[in-house]
């Protein structure tokens, strides 16, 4: 497998969704009458069931907890980050201000300064109480160095999933600095599901099933505020690590009777691409970008990626995505632009009508093409006038 770029070195060609397209099926469906829901699967054989297979990510610029509460009640699931501004600011939204209001060549600067502020425990329980107190589900996520204590300390003040999330997730993780987090003891201790990311290969993602986790997250470096894949040259583009992904979901499904879902997360800010994110074999989508334009999203338009205030590496930017509507609208509409970018659950209905597919597991046979030319063809117009595919 693979081609020749070099002697003696060869390397896959792989695939990003403006690449490939979706093959109409030979029976439709009434998209009022498919079935979109997604499970995040318990220890005891239940699962959280979620109306919509949506997850918000844990993201300073998306996710607080008045958006995490519109997510929850519109029937998706918005997930904090534990070593954001939320947990370390009792009064976020002055420092989220900060952030929004300062130039562009003073921002990274001023968001390294704003995260050295120290994590105050207290507000993790105070953060997780709230959102169990507007009666949604409450998720959070940390890196795997404090997801034991932060873990039980979210447990303990009823957090429903908790996230161990970092640029790129190993079961064996070598480090003589600091103690690496056993990924196995720590899904065995906790009684609420664990979900882990991000992996992009086969071998990695049974690995993390192996420990027990309750999903994996897929895809490094193709968010929008994320600037890994320029900074440190990683990445696999999504089609191709879902697909992988989905190969290894199986595998293990076929091998152990325990079915774990994958989530693609990130590199989908329009309706089209989530809809391929399905197809190609994923059972929920994580999205950051595409919930910053949201009314109720505390960055008011702008985003930044969670690896952004790194001390000394930052891999993120802030970017600007403007207000252009309510979760509401972005998530069922009607929508207010005509790039895709709302009603992202109608167009995932509206695709698993025509291409026949009743539900998720029915939507990942959609037969697929390679189409690099899909956005562009007879869009001349559109492109020139930047509406519609022609958006920029």
């Amino acid at each position: 497998m693979g081609m020749w770029i070099g002697r003696n070195r060869k390397a896959r060609v792989t695939y990003g969704f403006d690449e490939i397209a979706l093959v109409p099926g030979e029976v439709t469906i009434n998209p009022n009458e498919v079935d979109i829901s997604f499970t995040i699967p318990r220890k005891d054989g239940s699962g959280i069931k979620l109306k919509i297979p949506i997850i918000a990510s844990a993201m300073d610029g998306v996710t607080d907890v008045r958006f995490c509460t519109e997510m929850g009640k519109l029937g998706g699931l918005g997930v904090i980050n534990l070593e954001g501004v939320q947990t370390r600011y009792a009064n976020p939204a002055e420092v989220l201000d900060q952030v929004v209001k300062a130039d562009k060549d003073e921002v990274t600067a001023l968001l390294q300064k704003i995260y050295t502020e120290p994590i105050k425990e207290e507000l993790i329980a105070k953060r997780v109480q709230e959102l169990k107190k507007a009666n949604v589900l409450a998720a959070v996520s940390s890196i795997p160095q404090r997801a034991e204590r932060f873990g039980a300390i979210a447990q303990e003040a009823g957090a429903d999933v908790y996230v161990v999330q970092s640029t790129v997730s190993t079961v064996r993780h070598i480090s003589s600095e600091y103690k690496s987090l056993d990924l196995a003891a720590f899904c065995k201790a906790m009684s609420i599901p664990v979900i882990v990311g991000n992996a992009v290969t086969y071998d990695v993602t049974i690995a993390l099933m192996g420990c027990g986790v309750a999903g994996v997250l897929i895809g490094v470096g193709p968010g929008a505020a994320c600037t890994s894949r320029g900074v440190l040259g990683l990445g696999v583009p999504q089609v191709t690590a879902t697909v992988d992904c989905a190969a290894a979901r199986d595998a293990y499904y076929k091998r152990s009777g325990r079915f774990v879902p994958i989530i693609t997360d990130g590199g989908m800010s329009k309706g089209g691409d989530v809809c391929k994110a399905f197809a190609c074999g994923s059972d929920a989508v994580m999205i950051g970008s595409a919930f910053a334009r949201a009314k109720e999203a505390p960055g008011k338009g702008n985003h930044w990626g969670m690896a952004t205030p790194h001390a000394n590496l930052p891999r993120g930017t802030r970017i600007k995505v403007g207000v252009t509507g309510s979760l509401k609208q972005i998530l069922f509409g009607p929508a207010a632009v005509d790039d895709g970018s709302q009603n992202l659950v109608g167009a995932i209905t509206t695709c698993m009508g025509n291409v026949g597919a009743a539900n998720i597991r029915e939507f990942q046979e959609t037969e697929i093409i390679i189409a690099p030319s899909i956005k562009t063809e007879g869009k001349l117009f559109q492109t020139i006038q930047n509406v519609g595919m022609g958006t920029k």
